[in-house]
Formats: structure tokens, sequence, C-alpha cells
């Protein structure tokens, strides 16, 4: 067997990368007014230059611009959509950490009007990682169903949207033309990040789900009708990955619960051509749920932890990608960690050294299993 020279690689990574102070400084300096955005975005671009090559460094295939352009995996992008606000979340979610359990609220967001986009998103962000990039530029985006999860058809004007399924129509119209204009700028390696069809594993989840007025048996199918209609169009030879998590924020996460409720609809009905799944930690189950996958299709395994510094065992690692063969054959396996290193400014709770050595791990890993 053979490294892959195509995306998903056999070593591969989720996106988001731990950011150096200077980033994280300037970037607190720069919401609150304290400096100039000629300044704030030279030590930005320095900052994405230097995990470029980081990532390049260590060998991998690919490289992302660690997330470093944004504040958040998901607010800084869907905010941009034109009559999307951020509010109050409808949907209380617990988080869970090694230290203890916390219950919070973290924000929603609200339709007010007919959806639109006013100007492209991430495209600036492709094009400046593209230029600083020698192997192959990753660009993530979050995915449409979390403008509609948190807060259900509530959270969606009735005004703008009396009929649901121009909703769904008009946010994958919006999505659509951003990745046309990635697409237009170079980009043949997408993410989405889905962390709903996750979501929905959770038997907690959903029920609060059903509190909301919504189905979560039947919105798995709702949302790959969507996720469909995103990359309708999209070139040929764009690889289009699709992540799904716990929750990944500050080493905590949400969501607890095997794929077993979402895989046959998620493999099937979905037609990206990659899935990043968490594999780190009992709470994602067992392999399977990859029984339903098709041919064609490659699973990253997400065995390596991105939320403690603990190093994980070759042998480890190796023993639970033997396990998922046996559902999935192994060619169209590959390894990464379960999530991003920093989902949101601050990171998760780790070391830059640690995250350095556990994509250097994957990195081995996946020359001694596929050659």
């Amino acid at each position: 067997m053979a490294q892959r020279t195509a995306p998903p690689f056999r070593a591969d990574h989720v996106g988001s990368l731990l950011r150096p102070q200077k980033l994280i400084d300037a970037r607190l300096k720069f919401d609150k007014h304290e400096m100039p955005v000629e300044e704030f975005r030279r030590i930005e671009q320095e900052s994405v230059r230097e995990v470029v090559k980081l990532q390049e460094d260590i060998g991998l295939q690919l490289a992302t611009d660690g997330e470093y352009q944004r504040s958040s995996w998901h607010r800084d992008f869907l905010q941009q959509i034109g009559n999307v606000k951020m509010v109050q979340n409808n949907l209380k979610l617990r988080f869970h950490t090694h230290e203890g359990d916390t219950e919070m609220t973290p924000p929603g967001f609200r339709v007010e009007g007919k959806l639109h986009r006013p100007h492209p998103i991430f495209v600036d962000h492709f094009k400046y990682l593209k230029s600083v990039c020698h192997v192959t530029p990753k660009i993530t985006i979050p995915s449409p169903s979390n403008i509609h999860f948190r807060g259900g058809r509530q959270s969606i004007s009735q005004e703008a949207y009396p009929d649901m399924a121009d909703f769904y129509d008009d946010l994958a119209k919006v999505y659509r033309e951003e990745v046309a204009d990635l697409a237009a700028a170079g980009c043949r390696y997408l993410q989405l990040d889905e962390v709903n069809f996750a979501y929905l594993c959770d038997p907690t989840l959903r029920e609060q789900v059903r509190a909301i007025g919504e189905d979560p048996e039947t919105l798995p199918q709702t949302y790959a009708k969507m996720l469909n209609a995103v990359i309708q169009g999209k070139p040929a030879d764009m690889v289009v990955a699709m992540h799904l998590c716990r929750g990944n924020s500050r080493s905590a996460w949400i969501a607890e619960g095997g794929y077993e409720p979402v895989a046959e609809v998620l493999f099937n009905q979905v037609n990206v051509d990659g899935y990043f799944l968490e594999y780190d930690s009992p709470r994602a189950g067992d392999f399977a749920p990859l029984r339903f996958v098709p041919k064609g299709k490659t699973i990253v395994l997400g065995l390596v932890t991105s939320k403690t510094p603990q190093l994980e065992k070759k042998d480890d690692l190796k023993r639970k990608i033997d396990e998922a063969a046996k559902y999935c054959p192994i060619e169209q396996l590959a390894l990464s960690p379960q999530c991003g290193f920093a989902s949101v400014l601050e990171g998760n709770k780790l070391t830059v050294a640690d995250e350095i050595a556990k994509l250097k791990l994957i990195l081995d890993v996946s020359r001694e299993v596929w050659g």
C-alpha cells in the first residue's frame, strides 16, 4: 500500500492549530479597537506564514492557515452571511472536561431576513494561505447546519421564510457562491465542519432537539440534502471532506455517543469524498458504523486527541486502525487528530511542542501502516 497523492492524505489534520501569544494578544487588542488594522494584519499574516512552514517542516502533504485568520471556527464565517445575527442560544449544552462538567449556553444564530452573501467570506483567507504554501492548501468552513441546529424553526424568521424549504435553498445558495469563489481562487481541498451530525448521536441532545420542535430522526436527511446542494457544481477535482466532532473548546466537549444513529445517512446520502471522525475516546463509540461506508470514500480516523498533552503509543494506534479495518478496508482509511487544536482563540490545554509531537506521531504511524 502507498501514501495518497490526493487528499484526504494518510496523515492529515483537521484544521486549527494553537495560536502564538503574539497573535492572541493582537486579536484581543484589535477587537477592542486598540490596534490599527494594518498592524493586526501584519502580525496575522506573519503568524500564518510561520504555521504553514511548521506544517511543511513536519512533512505533512497539506497545510492550513491554522484558522489564524479568524477567532472562532464558526462565528467569523456565519456572522458575515446577510441577515444572520448572533443571539442567545435556546439549546443548553453541558460541556464535559477531564476536571468536571459545566453547563453553558453558547451563542446561537437568528435569521432575521432573506439570506444572502454580501461579499466573499473566507476567500481572501484562502488566497493568502495559497500564496505562502508549498504543499496542498486546505481551507475549513463551518457547515451551514450550524445556522439552524441550535435554535430550530423558531430561530428562522417566519416572515422571511414561511416555508423552511426556501430557507434551506437560500442557505445552500450562499454556500455555493462561496465554494465557487474558493474554487476560482484555486482551492482543491475544502472541509466542512459539521458537528451537528455527531450531536444527533447523543441521546440527551436528541431530546433537546425534540424540545425545540425539531425531529432528530429526520434532521440528518434534511442536512444531507442541503449539504449536497452546497457542493453541487463544484469542480470535479475539488476534494470536499466533512469533519465531525462532539465539541472542542479549551479541551472541553459536549456530545457523547457512537455514530450508529446517523451512519447510514452520513456515509451514503452526503456526497463528500471523505470524513474526519472523532475516535480518540470511548465517547465516540466503536467502529461498527464504518460498515456503511461505500467504496471510494475515505475515513480519516481521529485517533490522536487534541484535548490533552499525553502522547499516544504507536502500537495502540495501529491496533485501533486494525480494528477499524474490520469494517472498512484499510486502503480507505487514514489518520489524524480527532479535532483541531484551537477551535477558539484560547486553544486547548496543551503546548505547541505537544501539538508538533502529535502531528509527527500521526505522520510516523501513517508511513508504518500504509508505506
